[in-house]
């Protein structure tokens, strides 16, 4: 792709904000939870068929996939948008805050829509110039639903079948003008585990009549803590975090048993398997010691979001020619999971963060908190990279 046509794309994209800002803000102040985003696929879906796109609705209760057919020969390229809000009040006095109580959208998922449907705008207008197909893909319930993986199982990726796969977040951790694009692991693989503990009660004035159960999960608690700096290796990244202890219900009883749970989160498939194996012999064996036992349960979430290499290099060249003194990181990575994962599994693609931190000053409040914003110029940021690297993508299947 050329220079010139690459920069009319940014050109675009910035003539589109008032658009792109209407859409991000109306969806905010209407935020629906996973598989119930009927208005905002409503929404979508009526702008898509509006452009020309072939219009496919109720995937996964609430996903929307498009297409759009290129008037010349080549790839079939994917792009996956989330849409789902979640079950946070709102706390940023903002002018467009959400109107439903106890929900908001705290993760830049509306921004996301409108960055898809402003890409989808961009390529209409292109249509005699693109290349190949463009599915555009509209994903319900990505906040640990499993929306990803019914979209799959109720065929988004077949007719026509993907040749390359794109997705992105704007992320208020990085400053605005940057852009995370980078091979390999991006986030990580997600576990949950529920480590329950058996021991045998008694009066808490006799605790040398009981095998203690809280003692034992206290001492889990900490040794679970020695299974990344003892059993992983320095230039490996895993994490292992017990978020909840619960045990008994009286200050003067020692209960039978206690309950952990916690995440486990690692990069590398054989890293994830030390981890797990060494999360349940550690639990197990430590509880034994105590006079106890650990049953140990770990329930898989999401596996890692890896980009393809080449995917990723087109991507960073697109971008990086689209987009005026953008600064491209190949190296930031992130413990949080993503079910875009599964969709990376079948298709190789590549998933990319672009900057949205709403001030240079400080550190903004993070995704998922109930003051959480966006600078909404990043839309225009992300609309002009996804709308590039589609583009290039699609040309031909030799990116060497």
């Amino acid at each position: 792709m050329e220079r010139r046509s690459l920069s009319e794309i940014w050109e675009e994209a910035q003539n589109l904000f008032p658009f792109s800002q209407s859409i991000r803000r109306d969806l905010h102040r209407h935020p629906e939870l996973g598989y119930q985003e009927k208005r905002t696929a409503g929404i979508i879906a009526g702008e898509l068929k509006q452009l020309g796109y072939e219009v496919r609705t109720g995937i996964a209760e609430t996903g929307v996939a498009a297409l759009i057919e290129g008037n010349l020969p080549g790839r079939v390229v994917m792009a996956r948008v989330d849409l789902d809000a979640l079950p946070i009040q709102e706390e940023t006095g903002a002018e467009y805050a959400s109107q439903v109580p106890g929900v908001m959208h705290a993760c830049g998922h509306d921004g996301h829509v409108a960055v898809g449907l402003t890409v989808a705008r961009m390529l209409a207008s292109r249509r005699e110039e693109l290349h190949g197909t463009v599915k555009l893909v509209f994903q319900p319930a990505e906040e640990g639903l499993g929306g990803a993986e019914r979209m799959i199982a109720e065929g988004v990726l077949d007719d026509p079948v993907p040749e390359a796969a794109l997705a992105l977040h704007l992320w208020n951790q990085l400053p605005m003008g940057k852009a995370v694009i980078r091979p390999g692991p991006l986030m990580a693989a997600a576990d949950m585990f529920t480590i329950r503990i058996q021991g045998h009660g008694g009066h808490g004035a006799m605790p040398e009549k009981t095998a203690d159960p809280v003692l034992a999960g206290a001492q889990v608690v900490t040794a679970l803590q020695s299974v990344v700096s003892r059993s992983i290796s320095p230039l490996e990244s895993a994490v292992v975090s017990v978020t909840q202890f619960s045990a008994g219900d009286a200050f003067n009883v020692i209960p039978d048993a206690a309950l952990l749970r916690g995440t486990i989160r690692t990069y590398e498939p054989d890293v994830r398997e030390r981890v797990l194996e060494r999360v349940r012999s550690v639990a197990e064996h430590v509880a034994a010691g105590m006079g106890c036992s650990a049953e140990v349960l770990i329930q898989p979430v999401t596996p890692a979001v890896i980009n393809d290499p080449q995917v990723a290099k087109v991507t960073a060249a697109a971008a990086a020619a689209a987009v005026p003194d953008l600064r491209i990181d190949e190296t930031y990575r992130v413990a949080i999971s993503e079910d875009m994962a599964y969709m990376l599994e079948q298709v190789p693609g590549c998933y990319f963060m672009v900057g949205a931190a709403p001030s240079a000053e400080g550190t903004p409040y993070g995704h998922h908190h109930p003051k959480f914003e966006i600078d909404e110029r990043s839309i225009t940021v992300a609309a002009a990279i996804l709308t590039a690297a589609i583009l290039d993508l699609a040309k031909s299947s030799d990116h060497s």
